[in-house]
């Protein structure tokens, strides 16, 4: 997997999934989806979602991982679930607002 970049679009190889990059740490990340690698633009849809890899993703929701210098945004939803390596990714926390009484 090339070094990504904010904006960049990638999809699931195996279902709907697609999201863009928000930031990314330096270097090489490998980023999954149900399993299989994420591909850049039109990439076709071949082979099944893994069992182990199928929470699905939600449209709107923002993924991290464990240190978060990965984040991404999920732009179509689908029923892989995203991992970078063999860490899954999960869904970022809002932030509170401030009180305005």
């Amino acid at each position: 997997m090339p070094t990504l970049s904010a904006g960049k679009r990638l999809k699931s190889a195996v279902c709907t999934t697609e999201i863009m990059v928000i930031s990314a740490p330096d270097g090489d990340v490998q980023l999954s989806c149900g399993g299989a690698p994420m591909v850049e633009g039109d990439g076709t849809n071949g082979g099944a979602v893994d069992p182990g890899h199928s929470d699905g993703t939600a449209i709107g929701k923002r993924y991290v991982n464990g240190d978060g210098s990965l984040e991404v945004l999920c732009v179509k939803a689908g029923d892989g679930s995203l991992s970078s390596g063999d860490a899954a990714l999960t869904v970022k926390d809002a932030k509170k607002l401030p009180k305005t009484d």
